[in-house]
């Protein structure tokens, strides 16, 4: 196995000097050339129920929201119901990492390391380097595991699906990145909801996503500590469950500059938001007026690209699709109040729950051109 992988880094190497290409070509311009087509609703984009998308440019007396500082507001507003509703977390732990092991898998080195994403709670992850080493500091990128055993394992490229290696193939090309591991699998000996009842004995009041948030804000604190990265130049990426932790890091982390969330199911009925380690089932009850469209528009002006796969209404095993398009236009006006361009859009690739080549070219090229 760990041959084959250093066959594909090696073709990844050369592939990544051509992307880098484009990347110079497309600096000028500061922004990816298909912007536009991933602003454009689909036919019939409303193929599925969104929840209640409370408007966003209404203050609470009614009046429009004209200004991004109206805007900001009101912003502050949404975020403290939604950070009352995830709950509490305490201060992060200053970085500290301890080496496990390390490689050297073709265009990058590769450390395992340990560090503490609670005081007292040690998790791993892996920090990949690209080669040869940069004189100037350069972009970081948090990779976010999907829901598989291999966990780190798989994105850092060491062993699994090789279209899942999004960690090594970033760092071949030319980012420093970081790989955590989510909490579900710290202990490998116990099942998701055992790994969410220990949380919550040390967190009665906080649910599950929070803590992811906390764990993947504990990787961008790694990152900015870093001096081969430039810590305004901080992005992230994930797949599935990757993707909704993605999700909320933009959101609530204002050093991530750009981002990639691949098939991760914007819509609360879209994918499994109700279960225990993410928001758990109070999102169903009819008085829950929170949703992702609040998210989306956190995140701006930032660049937030969503990857989706459905190529149908009766396709179920995939999260994101044309139904997902109301979220984003439901969050572009915010953008829009920033000036143009706006750096939010949805490509639906229309292969399924997984990552085609067509969909990490387009991940590839938003996180090149935001980040560069």
């Amino acid at each position: 196995m760990l041959y084959r992988r250093e066959f594909i880094a090696s073709t990844a190497s050369l592939l990544a000097l051509s992307q880098f290409s484009t990347q110079a070509q497309n600096a000028h311009t500061k922004e990816v050339p298909w912007l536009a087509e991933v602003q454009r609703p689909s036919v019939n984009p409303k193929l599925a129920d969104t929840g209640y998308l409370e408007p966003l440019l209404t203050a609470d007396g009614g009046s429009p929201i004209v200004t991004v500082e109206q805007w900001q507001a009101r912003r502050d507003q949404i975020r403290k119901r939604w950070i009352d509703f995830l709950g509490p977390m305490p201060d992060r732990p200053a970085t500290k990492l301890i080496t496990i092991s390390e490689d050297h898998p073709a265009g990058c080195r590769r450390i395992r390391v340990r560090y503490e994403c609670e005081a007292g709670i040690d998790v791993e992850g892996y920090l990949l380097y690209p080669d040869p080493p940069g004189s100037a500091p350069r972009p970081g990128l948090v990779v976010l595991h999907s829901t598989t055993e291999d966990t780190i394992e798989e994105v850092a490229g060491v062993e699994g699906r090789d279209d899942q290696a999004l960690g090594l193939k970033f760092a071949q090309q030319g980012f420093v990145v970081f790989c955590p591991q989510c909490f579900l699998w710290n202990d490998p000996s116990i099942e998701y909801t055992d790994a969410v009842a220990k949380f919550q004995q040390r967190h009665p009041n906080t649910l599950g996503m929070r803590k992811m948030l906390n764990d993947a804000q504990c990787a961008v604190d790694i990152l900015a500590s870093l001096p081969e990265v430039d810590s305004k130049r901080i992005g992230a990426v994930g797949h599935s469950l990757g993707a909704k932790e993605t999700l909320y890091l933009a959101a609530f982390d204002e050093r991530i500059k750009a981002a990639v969330f691949s098939e991760g199911g914007i819509g609360l009925g879209f994918t499994n938001w109700h279960d225990p380690w993410y928001l758990g089932r109070g999102i169903h009850d009819p008085a829950f007026k929170l949703n992702h469209h609040q998210l989306l528009a956190f995140i701006a002006p930032r660049a937030f690209l969503i990857l989706a796969g459905e190529s149908g209404p009766a396709n179920q095993s995939v999260a994101d699709g044309d139904r997902t398009w109301p979220y984003v236009e439901a969050a572009l006006p915010v953008y829009k109040l920033y000036g143009e361009p706006s750096r939010i859009g949805l490509y639906n690739h229309h292969k399924g729950h997984t990552i085609p080549p067509e969909a990490y070219t387009r991940m590839s090229e938003w996180l090149q051109t935001y980040l560069a």
